[in-house]
């Protein structure tokens, strides 16, 4: 199990290297005792290797007791929101998000429709480790149900939500290109833009697994989105990752705004009808602080990690949260990042706005965003951590996550990914100048 990326973001790894039919049939079994059998949800996304994986959970599960509830493919927020409506033990949402085609994994869900926290999850490892699960007599094993209603219900959900006047979005008659990678979001999206009276021009909306492009919706990945956008004169281009967890924009100029402008918009858009706290990330820009600010909002960040920044929200009774890598969290659904979530309130925003995308875009406060990596290789990251640590002791300096220099109108944060063998580093500052000098300067202090 040591090839796995085991981590607060689920189990990951390459398809017939760490990720093997064994390993996941193993960590079923071991998320069927943590759940003391009874019913799991199961969910997959258009992965070439889903429907494989998705019957080695299915064995799994049932030889240790459980039942279980096959939604089918779709995304990632569905199956979440799903375990929550069916009252289910659990669940599993098969899904490597947006890493590439080779890869697969696990996403374990409680019976409240959160992830599993770290101590949940290690819970869960510890079984698996040590095969601490019995099989079920031949009387006992589970049954396996397919619900065919999941996807109706999370837009009808998203429909009845207070802030969306369908009228008014009608109205507007978006013209919309819309990316799908290929994956469960196709089997979502294309449906819920239509309910809101959408004209939706499809790109690679055929849940295939196969994906065109490198399936992570950023900037450098959407090119064929956004020359789309200018080619059909459309209103916004809109992308989604494979489990439709993330969203990003295009403009109706073809350009796109780049995911941390996602979250940034649903929050302004939030707090404009209600009052109330905000949760994001470490990673997150300060774009969305410098909105809460403006309504007199306080803002609460946490670790990376989906899981993390949702307990908070939980805790605090937060009313929007999410993350900067286009993840909207909003809790009148569920707690848990939902593109088709942050899709409705984008077009309900734009509606009540009047304007294009761009001059919304251009209400929001100006900075910029550099992301870049260190492939570990032989790094050892806690020793590169010390390292930043050490250059920047007479700094401001945040340890929610790995390290985050803080200074007056910039921040860099530097931690280990929770999903790939690799060190992040995220720079921000008001000009994109100042940001690649930060990222560049801390990355090299990373690894001499």
């Amino acid at each position: 199990m040591s090839e796995l990326m085991v981590s607060v973001s689920g189990v990951r790894g390459i398809v017939g290297e760490g990720l093997t039919p064994e390993v996941v049939t193993r960590f079923a079994q071991a998320f069927g005792a943590y759940v003391k059998k009874g019913k799991v949800v199961i969910g997959r996304d258009s992965r070439v290797s889903g429907e494989m994986f998705k019957n080695a959970v299915c064995s799994g599960l049932m030889a240790v007791g459980c039942d279980i509830l096959d939604i089918g493919v779709c995304p990632t927020p569905t199956t979440q929101l799903a375990v929550e409506t069916l009252e289910a033990n659990g669940g599993l949402m098969i899904t490597a998000s947006h890493n590439p085609i080779m890869w697969n994994g696990l996403k374990l869900i409680g019976p409240d429709g959160l992830f599993l926290d770290a101590e949940q999850g290690q819970e869960v490892i510890k079984i698996a480790e040590s095969k601490s699960f019995s099989f079920a007599a031949w009387d006992k094993i589970g049954v396996a149900l397919k619900y065919s209603k999941a996807i109706e219900e999370h837009i009808q959900a998203i429909l009845n939500l207070e802030y969306i006047d369908l009228a008014k979005i009608k109205d507007r008659g978006f013209k919309v290109v819309l990316d799908c990678v290929c994956g469960a979001g196709a089997n979502m999206v294309p449906q819920l833009l239509d309910e809101l009276g959408c004209e939706v021009v499809l790109l690679n909306c055929e849940p295939s697994g196969l994906f065109p492009r490198n399936p992570e919706p950023v900037p450098e990945n959407l090119t064929e989105l956004c020359e789309a956008v200018k080619k059909e004169a459309a209103d916004i281009g809109i992308a989604v990752d494979p489990d439709s967890d993330r969203l990003a924009l295009v403009s109706e100029k073809g350009e796109p705004l780049g995911e941390e402008k996602t979250l940034a918009l649903a929050v302004k858009f939030i707090l404009s009808k209600k009052s109330g706290s905000v949760v994001i990330n470490a990673s997150t820009s300060r774009v969305t602080e410098d909105i809460a600010e403006q309504y007199g909002s306080s803002v609460v960040r946490t670790k990376v990690g989906e899981i993390h920044v949702a307990k908070k929200m939980r805790e605090i009774g937060a009313v929007i949260g999410g993350e900067g890598n286009g993840g909207v969290i909003l809790p009148d659904i569920h707690l848990g990042r939902d593109a088709p979530v942050g899709i409705a309130l984008i077009l309900q925003q734009l509606a009540e706005f009047g304007g294009t995308i761009s001059e919304l875009n251009d209400t929001l406060p100006k900075y910029v965003i550099t992301k870049d990596k260190v492939e570990l290789q032989d790094l050892d990251p806690k020793a590169a951590l010390e390292k930043i640590q050490q250059a920047y002791a007479n700094e401001k300096l945040d340890f929610t996550d790995g390290v985050k220099i803080v200074r007056d109108k910039s921040w860099v944060h530097i931690r280990p990914s929770n999903t790939e063998p690799i060190i992040r580093v995220i720079a921000e500052a008001p000009t994109k100048e100042e940001s690649e000098q930060l990222c560049a300067e801390v990355k090299k202090q990373a690894v001499n």
